[in-house]
């Protein structure tokens, strides 16, 4: 034989054997994905006094971290909510909370109080009647969310428009004791804890959601919900 062909074979075989550990390097690779993704970090979470939607006895809890001023917590809230609960909440299999995590500009603090007041004296219905309030009138003017549009006087007035003015009274006077404060300032404090930077966040079970359909979503509740 000679040393050419000789060369053309050894050259051969190193190419196969190379090609093997290539192809064993990239399946444990993704072996090891499929595990991460399965055993993503479980974040211990308070659900207790928080504003929900569903039953508390649903096998998977849903959490939102949102921020009032948020053009993509308005998308979410008009456009995947109705969804979540069509499918998922009005099905039993999950409830979903509510939690503030104020970023963007002072009348988002502002806001949130004032909503945690609301949760807080007229309970979780009216909360979320004037939670949807809220993202139906931000502004479509990206611009917006550095001015101060929620301001006291904004909140009181789009609160009027679901309650009574007795109602009204009681709400904006209790905002301006502070007594949702501290319901606030727990929000924030987990949502620091969880570092999170951005809204909105979204956390099944106690794991981040981090795929990029509806789809995903879905089939995440529906995975957490074998789990129990």
């Amino acid at each position: 034989m000679s040393s050419a062909n000789k060369k053309a074979k050894n050259s051969k075989k190193q190419s196969s054997k190379f090609l093997f550990w290539i192809i064993g390097f990239v399946t444990i690779c993704l072996v090891g994905l499929i595990f991460l993704s399965n055993n993503a970090k479980k974040e211990a979470i308070d659900y207790a006094g928080q504003p929900f939607l569903g039953e508390k006895s649903a096998p998977v809890k849903i959490v939102e971290f949102g921020d009032y001023k948020c053009p993509y917590c308005k998308n979410f809230n008009d456009s995947l909510l109705p969804s979540i609960e069509k499918d998922l909440i009005d099905t039993g299999k999950a409830s979903l909370y509510f939690m503030n995590y104020s970023f963007i500009n002072v009348d988002s603090t502002r806001s949130a109080k004032f909503a945690e007041t609301v949760f807080k004296e007229l309970g979780n219905d009216t909360f979320w009647e004037f939670h949807e309030l809220l993202y139906e009138k931000q502004p479509e003017d990206t611009k917006a969310e550095q001015m101060d549009v929620y301001t006291e006087s904004f909140l009181k007035d789009t609160l009027s428009e679901i309650v009574s003015e007795t109602e009204v009274n009681k709400v904006v006077n209790a905002f301006k004791n502070d007594e949702a404060n501290e319901a606030w300032e727990k929000d924030m404090s987990t949502a620091s804890k969880l570092s999170i930077t951005s809204t909105p966040a979204i956390y099944i079970d106690g794991v981040k959601f981090e795929g990029n359909t509806y789809n995903d979503f879905k089939d995440r509740v529906n995975e957490a919900a074998k789990e129990k």
